[in-house]
């Protein structure tokens, strides 16, 4: 009934969800809203110990250049190789807009089988750029500029690395036959994820604090990942690591 409801709020905009700007537009506006807490906690936690306490490494500080720099590219990105994908999309499969929501558990089971394939689709792409140094030096470099993660850093990186997560993003709801709300849905909670395990904070209500026994490695995970370069390679859970042998923490 709830579904049905935000279902039926979200058709009452159908011309804006079929414009060729709105997967774009959506995007980027939903990345820096997530994004915007974090920068804010970056610029005060240099004045207030309590916010720097939380922080995985203390002494790194952002600064207004990285910021600029960080927003400049993500921006560059998504105008200059984002924008020409998505109305290509558009123009060769326009997108059906069902009348009726999916059920809570069809939409449950869609978000999870779309998250554990990216993770999945992640991991294997991730591996392969560091393990392969061509890869690394040609594509994946760029991402590591930083060794301490911050919000920002999520989307610093170049057109094919862009590209080529965009598409896991874009090709898993297509593979599962999800409908457009647990596509969205699946698009929302995959950037906040990301945000959020770049984020350099390792905060009490953080995600890889609530999911028990070690299942999701979140932003403790992923800023070693930064700072050593040579393991935890899955954006998000931690059991292809573990399979793997690469799964390493900041005590080891």
């Amino acid at each position: 009934m709830f579904l049905q409801f935000v279902w039926d709020c979200i058709l009452g905009y159908e011309s804006i969800l079929r414009s060729p700007f709105f997967p774009v537009v959506f995007s980027i506006s939903v990345y820096l809203f997530f994004c915007l807490p974090f920068v804010i906690l970056d610029l005060l936690s240099s004045r207030v110990p309590l916010i720097r306490s939380y922080k995985i490494q203390p002494k790194s500080t952002v600064t207004w250049d990285m910021i600029k720099s960080c927003l400049g590219l993500s921006l560059y990105n998504h105008l200059v190789y984002i924008f020409p994908v998505t109305v290509l999309h558009w123009y060769w499969r326009p997108i059906a807009l069902p009348e009726q929501a999916p059920g809570a558990l069809t939409l449950t089971w869609g978000l999870l089988a779309c998250l554990l394939l990216f993770d999945f689709q992640y991991f294997i792409w991730h591996l392969l750029h560091h393990r392969v140094p061509w890869l690394y030096r040609t594509f994946h470099k760029v991402h590591h500029t930083n060794t301490a993660t911050s919000a920002l850093t999520t989307e610093y990186s170049g057109a094919w690395e862009t590209l080529s997560l965009g598409f896991f993003a874009a090709i898993n709801p297509f593979i599962f036959r999800c409908h457009p709300l647990t596509e969205m849905a699946f698009n929302v909670l995959n950037i906040w994820l990301s945000v959020e395990d770049h984020c350099g904070y390792d905060l009490p209500w953080a995600t890889h604090n609530l999911v028990p026994w070690g299942l999701y490695g979140g932003a403790p995970h992923h800023d070693f990942h930064h700072l050593k370069f040579k393991s935890n390679y899955a954006p998000y859970f931690t059991h292809w690591d573990r399979l793997f042998g690469t799964l390493h923490n900041h005590d080891d």
